[in-house]
This record gives structure tokens, C-alpha cells and sequence, in this order.
């Protein structure tokens, strides 16, 4: 028998992650081939399910992706846990569209609920209740009750649910210990905590001795297969390090089924360019490594010399280094790629989220495509024509996005597929 699992929640903040992470270890310490997966426009989780689960997550949008597209992305995965995103109906725009529901309906899976417990008792049977009744059309697999205080604490929670139609599959103990550390962004990146992979065998231990996971296991699907994308060339240079870390696996995996070549390179090591046919500097954190990346002197003099005759795109952070300059979050400016007329700061922050449908004005690509924007950075300025015409998640017009100059191209919106 094979799974398909969408560990979801009634709202953000109820511990999703750390209940997926445990039961991605857990499995994994069983030798079950779990195929991890995140819901979303999202590129930190993916990097913990990976060290959890010894396998590549997936990245599944509902927004950004046709049902057909979630369909071969996921075809063969199995057994396949998917963490969702927000709430179990939270999505873009005005009627909620691509929500974890939406997902579960495109990927057959059915849903777990976490609920956090922590500050409820019989009232867990409402909102469980809830939920159901909001998707009659998906199997809710069962519940797991995280944060919980006490024996006395779980048997109410487990008596309120009795009736509910959905199986209580076990529980993980109010623990300060089982929160990891954020920054401005989400999480920190899963290669800077250290002490990870003992975190990840503490709350798998926990898992082990409170939830069942029999719902989650399943015979391995060996079927699975890489879709092609179409890439923007055929030898790709990819900045690779902690500056550059949010490129999306089935992007860069696409490019290759396609037969194009990924060549990885780090501007924090000084990397020259390699030799290829197209740059990509992906999003991540330059702002906390500003000072490394405008000192990589033969890392900007062979980028400029690339694209003198080639193209470079980057996206978000890589957009940023792409421009004459950043101001750190200390007030102080470091000059970047100067390819691009931009000055950006980390000084003046203001948040901007969202998705985004983008309208191409120039770059490589053949037509709209969808994107989502996630940062603090404030455009100081910005010469130049756009890259983008935008819209937000309902088709509401948005100023124009991005940047070009000759062959050197990039906004802030990550595209999430079809790069």
C-alpha cells in the first residue's frame, strides 16, 4: 500500500515543521524511502526536509502550478509527506486560491491535521469538526496534537475528539526545545545549525514514542522521473553558497532531464564565472555577507567580462548584487556587480510579499510567469527599463518590476517555475 500525506494545520505557527522534520527522521531511521515535500513558494523548509529524510524535497505550488504539473512532478513519489503551507484553506488573493486543500485535491493526498494544543482543550473537537466540514470532498487521515502539557491535557484533547471521525495518531509534549532559530526571513539555513542532525533524532525520538506512523508508511514507487523544463541554455552557471542558497531543486533538476549542464560556483569564494552560456544568480542572504561579495574582486570582473557577450540573470538577493550598490542593515554601503543601476538597503526595511504574475518586457523568456516576492530590501533607486510588468494574486496591477541593461537582467520576484 502507498501514502500520500499532507501534514497541514488550521493556521500558521502550529508547529508544522517540527512535527514534519520529526516524522522525516523517524522514517528515514526506519529505512522507509519517504519522498519529502513542501507546499508554497518556500525555500528554507525544503533544505531540513532534505537533512531529515536523506532525499530532495519538492517544492509544490498550487498557485503557481496547473494541477497537471503538480500531477507529473509528483507522479511515482510514494511514499510522499507533504508540509503545507499556512492554513489548511489559506491562499492567495481574495478566494484563497492554491491553499493546502487545493494541493491535496491536485496530488491525491490526503490531509493530517496538527493542531496546536497548547492553549485549548475540549474545543480541539470544533475546530477539528471544522475543517472537515470546509474540504467534505478530502479524507482527513487523522490528527496529531502538538504542544501538549500533560497526561491529564491529552486525555481531554482525546476524549473531545472520540466522536470526530478522524483518528488521533499520537502527539508531541510542550517542549522549548523543539523550536528552531529564525531570522528576518524564516528559519535559518539548514547548513548553519550544527547541532541539526541531533535536534532532528531528539524530536524523531519524541515521534517515535507518541505518534503512529503506520499511516505514513507504504511500499516505495520506484517510478519516479525528473520532468524536463526547458532551459534558458545549455551550460548554466549556478551561484551555489550561503549568499545564493534559494534556487529550486526541480528548476535546476528540470534544466538537466532537458540535457542542459549545471555548473555550481561560489561568489563568497572569490569563484570566477565558469565558462557557460548563462549566468544565474539565485535569491538568498547577500545582505549579511555584503562585505565578502563586494571585496570578491575576481568574482565581479569575470561576471562583468560574461556579460559583455552573455547573459546573467539573478533573482531577489541576486538582483541586489547585480546592482552599483547595498546598504547593510548597519547603515553602511558596499558596492556590488555595478551591472545594473540599483542601489538597494537593508537600512530602510519594509516588507513585500506576495505572489506575483509577471508580464516579460525583455530577458529570456517566452512568455508569463508566476512568481512570488519575499523580502525586506528597500529600492533606494532603480534607472533602467523594467523586466516586468506585475500583478498581484487578483490580477491587480503592481508597478513595473526589475531591471535590464544589455544582457544583464533581474527583479526581486522569484519565479517558481519555468524559469
Amino acid at each position: 500500500m502507498t501514502r500520500r500525506i499532507l501534514l497541514t494545520a488550521p493556521q500558521s505557527g502550529a508547529g508544522k515543521t517540527t512535527v514534519t522534520l520529526g516524522i522525516l527522521r523517524a522514517l528515514a531511521r526506519r529505512g522507509v524511502a519517504v519522498q519529502p515535500a513542501k507546499s508554497g513558494p518556500d525555500y528554507i523548509d525544503p533544505g531540513f526536509h532534505a537533512v531529515a529524510a536523506g532525499r530532495a524535497s519538492l517544492t509544490l505550488d498550487a498557485w503557481a502550478m496547473p494541477p497537471e504539473r503538480l500531477r507529473v512532478l509528483t507522479q511515482g513519489r510514494s511514499p510522499l509527506v507533504v508540509e503545507g503551507a499556512m492554513g489548511f484553506l489559506d491562499g492567495a488573493g481574495l478566494h484563497g486560491t492554491g491553499s493546502a486543500a487545493d494541493l491535496a485535491r491536485a496530488t491525491g493526498c490526503d490531509y493530517v491535521l496538527v493542531i496546536d494544543c497548547a492553549k485549548m482543550a475540549h474545543s480541539v473537537a470544533a475546530v477539528v469538526r471544522g475543517i472537515q466540514a470546509s474540504a467534505p470532498d478530502l479524507r482527513c487521515a487523522g490528527v496529531i496534537l502538538n504542544k501538549v502539557g500533560s497526561d491529564r491535557h491529552l486525555a481531554m484533547l482525546s476524549h473531545a475528539l472520540s466522536d470526530c471521525g478522524a483518528p488521533v495518531l499520537g502527539h508531541l509534549p510542550r517542549r522549548a526545545d523543539f523550536q528552531l532559530p529564525e531570522r528576518h526571513l524564516g528559519l535559518v539555513l539548514a547548513e548553519e545549525i550544527s547541532s541539526l542532525n541531533s535536534w532532528l533524532d531528539s524530536v524523531a525520538d519524541a515521534v517515535d514514542e507518541h505518534i503512529d506512523l503506520s499511516c505514513f508508511e507504504g511500499s516505495p514507487d520506484q517510478t519516479a522521473q525528473v520532468p524536463p523544463t526547458p532551459p534558458p541554455a545549455q551550460t548554466i552557471a549556478v551561484a551555489q553558497d550561503r549568499a545564493f542558497a534559494f534556487a529550486y531543486a526541480h528548476i535546476l533538476d528540470g534544466w538537466r532531464a532537458a540535457g542542459a549542464e549545471i555548473i555550481p560556483f561560489s561568489p563568497l569564494q572569490d569563484d570566477a564565472v565558469p565558462d557557460c552560456d548563462f549566468v544565474f544568480l539565485p535569491g538568498g542572504y547577500p545582505e549579511l555577507h555584503a562585505g565578502t561579495l563586494a571585496g570578491a574582486a575576481r568574482f565581479k570582473a569575470s561576471l562583468a567580462h560574461h556579460a559583455a557577450t552573455k547573459p546573467v540573470y539573478g533573482e531577489c538577493g541576486g538582483y541586489m548584487v547585480l546592482g552599483d550598490g547595498l546598504v547593510d542593515a548597519d547603515g553602511q554601503r558596499h558596492a556590488m556587480a555595478g551591472l545594473l543601476r540599483l542601489e538597494t538597503s537593508f537600512a530602510q526595511r519594509k516588507l513585500h510579499l506576495g505572489y506575483r504574475s509577471l508580464t516579460p518586457l525583455g530577458g529570456h523568456f517566452d512568455g508569463p510567469r508566476k512568481a512570488h516576492e519575499f523580502h525586506y530590501a528597500s529600492t533606494l533607486s532603480a534607472k533602467g527599463p523594467p523586466l516586468f510588468h506585475g500583478a498581484d494574486a487578483d490580477d491587480t496591477p503592481l508597478p513595473d518590476l526589475g531591471l535590464q541593461a544589455g544582457r544583464v537582467y533581474g527583479s526581486f520576484a522569484h519565479i517558481i517555475d519555468g524559469l
